[in-house]
């Protein structure tokens, strides 16, 4: 009973609930057989919608309206300009590092000048942006799909301890984004702004700056995303960030975070991110076509939000 309260008195412990229970179902069905591929593929493929969910997480913390739609135009656009500047050559790739940086702070600078100085929502001003973005990605790309250099593509597909590489750089950009949001003077800046703008305002918090640069964090995290996901694919496609479109949005919502405002939590991305990924492993292990996936994943979804939003047991 102490154990089922304080469950309910954590509501994103519910994520890592479903994600375990969905991960025990699925190695039940195949005996066992596919125990660590299953556990290495969500600990991979998770790990790129942890860092876009980090960033959206703190754009939605800011309170209502506040989300950022230009996710996966700016993961296509950073994955496809850094691998084109770094031609497959390995000494050129600190040169890519930096260009995906420079895309990402360029993206948030641009979406935050469409809301404050136009006064446009944030779903739209990042929704416009974003069609400018994959534009320019599109006519960046041509259609040609560029391979990653070597030792990048070697880095992304590896794992240190049994755990993949791209897990552990995930693991790193939570553990900062963590202290920023709890121990840092911009995390409790960013709570205060979604729990009250006016009142952050009137306590002196610097709200202008803070919202822009919380835009432009999580700009910068979807270009790394984009980023990591081209290496790791073996190039940049046109589509690869569509999925985490929505990807995006629902972890920060499974994982605990207050689509109010006001209230983030890093952890329950990662049980929101594994339980998304092994939902859909699972249906896929009982052959489920994809209609099917998609209703009983939006299903599945639901259950696991109305479980994590009950009061905490008395």
């Amino acid at each position: 009973m102490t154990a089922l309260r304080f469950v309910f008195a954590k509501p994103w412990l519910w994520s890592f609930v479903a994600a375990f229970g969905t991960w025990l179902v699925t190695i039940l069905f195949t005996g066992g057989a596919s125990t660590l591929g299953l556990s290495q593929a969500a600990l991979t493929f998770a790990a790129f919608s942890i860092i876009v969910g980090l960033g959206q997480m703190f754009v939605v913390t800011l309170g209502p309206g506040n989300v950022d739609l230009s996710i996966p135009a700016t993961m296509t656009l950073a994955g496809t300009v850094a691998l084109k500047v770094m031609d497959t050559q390995d000494g050129a790739i600190l040169l890519g590092l930096l260009v995906t940086l420079g895309v990402g702070i360029g993206i948030g600078i641009a979406n935050y000048a469409l809301i404050k100085l136009l006064r446009i929502p944030p779903i739209i001003a990042t929704l416009s942006s974003s069609f400018i973005v994959q534009s320019i990605a599109i006519a960046t790309n041509r259609g040609i799909r560029i391979k990653p250099p070597a030792v990048l593509a070697e880095f992304s597909i590896a794992s240190f301890l049994g755990v993949p590489n791209v897990a552990w750089l995930a693991l790193v950009i939570s553990v900062f984004a963590w202290v920023l949001l709890e121990k840092g003077l911009f995390g409790r800046w960013v709570s205060a702004i979604g729990q009250n703008m006016r009142a952050a305002r009137l306590a002196g918090i610097p709200v202008d700056g803070v919202r822009f640069l919380t835009y432009m964090l999580c700009a910068v995290l979807a270009a790394i995303a984009g980023f990591l996901l081209s290496c790791f694919s073996g190039g940049a496609a046109l589509n690869m960030g569509s999925e985490y479109l929505l990807t995006s949005i629902a972890v920060v919502v499974i994982g605990g975070t207050a689509v109010a405002g006001g209230f983030a939590n890093v952890p329950g991305i990662w049980g929101a991110s594994l339980f998304l990924f092994l939902v859909v492993s699972m249906l896929n292990t009982y052959g489920a076509s994809a209609g099917v996936r998609m209703v009983l994943t939006g299903v599945i979804i639901i259950a696991v939000i109305i479980a994590a939003s009950r009061k905490a047991v008395r």
